[in-house]
């Protein structure tokens, strides 16, 4: 195949600048790369804690985007896992060194020297993007388009994060009803548990979304839950939600921080948390996240809820994102 020598690409030159719309290099792929033609990309909240700089060092300039589709145009000269014209997925997790205290205790995801795809390294607001063979998924065949592009960010946490409850847990609160949460929505009610979806105040469209969804209750995140739940999941990046998810924990609850950056969290009464309730945050993801949860998607199966832009549309995107006015998730359609 004959490759072009330059794309079009998205540039985060500096935090708290636009993003440019530029013609940069196509990068060429190291031995254990391959080079992906990008199909969609989603935009993430993520992305905008990193344009934003709240997410402090990313490899400027940038290059941002770890909710990949495409299909691999090119493989570099040791890879043996895939090949050309395969349809894969490319996720936050970009690289992990295999030999640091975490990887060998199985927990890849807070590798000490990892490296984030759309942040450490180049990411998918471009027309072609390369990465590492082993932290590629193979995608199935109906997720080979723009609605599939969620998944591999918004759908991995979301499944990550309803993994760190318990199986017994039946009443569930979602907080944030975004990309993340809609996706787990419909993996939970496929698993018989009830949803209470708690959206930003007068966010109806979002709590309309929820209920065709599945939900059994959904409303603003400032009134009271209809019931004492036994799990919440917080995916907004609000901080003073957590004493709120708290406070609608019955004991012995599980509140999950699902973001990677969050607001301070105001100060609560250990009254909140007592009666063993449990606060944990969730960190990146594993491969092993991927692979079930890429294999689970198509049986139930997840439908994406998506805003489509153009690539030279990721800023707008990223605003509408920043002022919650997107139903479901946003994603830059790329190639066909």
């Amino acid at each position: 195949m004959n490759l072009p020598d330059s794309m079009y690409a998205m540039v985060l030159e500096a935090a708290n600048h636009p993003l440019i719309y530029k013609k940069v290099p196509v990068p060429h792929p190291a031995p254990q790369e391959v080079l992906i033609k990008v199909i969609a990309c989603g935009v993430c909240r993520t992305d905008l804690h990193i344009a934003d700089g709240e997410l402090k060092h990313p490899a400027l300039p940038l290059i941002p985007g770890h909710e990949i589709t495409g299909i691999i145009v090119k493989a570099g000269a040791e890879v043996t896992l895939l090949k050309e014209g395969d349809t894969v997925g490319v996720p936050w997790l970009g690289y992990t060194c295999g030999h640091c205290r975490y990887c060998i205790k199985g927990q890849e995801n807070l590798c000490e020297n990892a490296k984030f795809t759309g942040y450490s390294i180049d990411g998918g607001y471009a027309e072609y993007t390369v990465a590492h063979q082993h932290y590629c998924f193979p995608l199935p065949s109906q997720y080979a388009n723009p609605s599939g592009a969620p998944l591999l960010c918004a759908g991995l946490i979301g499944y990550r994060s309803y993994r760190k409850i318990s199986e017994q847990a039946n009443k569930i609160g979602i907080y944030g009803f975004g990309g993340a949460a809609h996706i787990l929505t419909q993996v939970a009610v496929a698993r018989e548990k009830e949803i209470y979806a708690f959206t930003s105040p007068g966010d109806t469209a979002a709590q309309k979304l929820a209920k065709k969804l599945g939900a059994v209750w959904a409303g603003d995140s400032i009134h009271p839950s209809p019931v004492k739940l036994d799990a919440a999941i917080i995916f907004a990046p609000v901080g003073k939600l957590i004493p709120k998810a708290l406070a609608d924990t019955d004991k012995g609850g599980t509140v999950i921080c699902g973001g990677i950056h969050m607001s301070d969290i105001p100060a609560f009464p250990y009254d909140l948390l007592w009666e063993e309730r449990t606060i944990a945050s969730v960190a990146n993801l594993t491969r092993l996240d991927g692979e079930e949860f890429l294999a689970l998607a198509p049986e139930i199966p997840v439908r994406t809820e998506i805003t489509v832009y153009k690539l030279e549309e990721a800023n707008k995107a990223l605003e509408d994102l920043r002022h919650g006015n997107i139903n479901g998730a946003a994603v830059l359609a790329i190639s066909e």
